[in-house]
């Protein structure tokens, strides 16, 4: 009787593979760096006209992720795990990997955009004088000592493009008994993330905007590069 069994990640790609350890990599060293170095504070992306900011974030918070919750790495491996693999072999590795920081890039901006809105709703400027607001708005010094880590705007990204290229393979989402067609799933998944963004709920921190520029940034890049299901063996 042969006992042996493939590993899952037999078959990853290079470049999934290699995100995946970074990602991993940044997570532990922020735990085993921090008696001598905050590097949320020094890698995850602050507003762009806040003191805390520094150029690299725009790539570095990518691969950071909240020591306090490791739900929050674990689901942005695992979507990097189950439509990264399918993307690379679908767009190649080159073009995979500028796909995946270029929505990264694009969720940061969005994220950006509406804070900027948000501040000049409060204040009448996009940059305004913060020490101005310290203990009257509350908001203006949450967007600018506050900070977005995550891969998650990169992941939904990836989300998108996978539905848009196969959109009828059938996934399991969690809580749900049955498979969902992926292009049904990702789209409820960005209504979701709409309502929540707008209804600014009390006690949410995620960055839902982050997550729709993410998507969005994989929607038009999908229809820019004009990706198409020719490698589509799902179908």
């Amino acid at each position: 009787m042969n006992t042996y069994r493939q590993s899952p990640f037999a078959n990853i790609t290079p470049v999934v593979k290699n995100l995946i350890i970074i990602n991993i990599i940044f997570y532990f060293a922020t735990w085993i760096l921090r008696a001598q170095f905050n590097l949320n504070e020094l890698l995850s992306a602050h507003y762009f006209d806040s003191s805390l900011f520094r150029p690299w974030q725009i790539v570095t918070y990518m691969f950071m992720h909240d020591p306090k919750n490791p739900y929050h790495i674990i689901f942005n491996m695992l979507g990097l795990f189950v439509f990264g693999p399918i993307l690379e072999n679908t767009m190649g590795s080159k073009r995979f990997i500028n796909f995946y920081f270029i929505t990264g890039v694009g969720a940061l901006l969005l994220n950006w955009g509406v804070e900027a809105v948000e501040l000049h709703n409060l204040t009448g400027s996009f940059t305004p004088n913060v020490m101005e607001y310290i203990g009257t708005v509350p908001m203006v010094y949450q967007i600018y000592y506050g900070s977005m880590l995550g891969a998650s705007g990169a992941i939904f990204g990836l989300a998108v493009a996978f539905a848009m290229l196969f959109p009828n393979v059938e996934l399991f989402i969690m809580f749900i008994p049955i498979p969902v067609k992926a292009k049904y799933a990702v789209a409820g998944y960005i209504v979701f993330e709409l309502v929540s963004g707008f209804g600014q709920f009390a006690g949410d921190s995620v960055a839902h905007f982050a997550h729709l520029g993410g998507a969005l940034f994989g929607f038009i890049i999908v229809k820019i590069w004009g990706l198409n299901r020719s490698n589509n063996f799902f179908d």
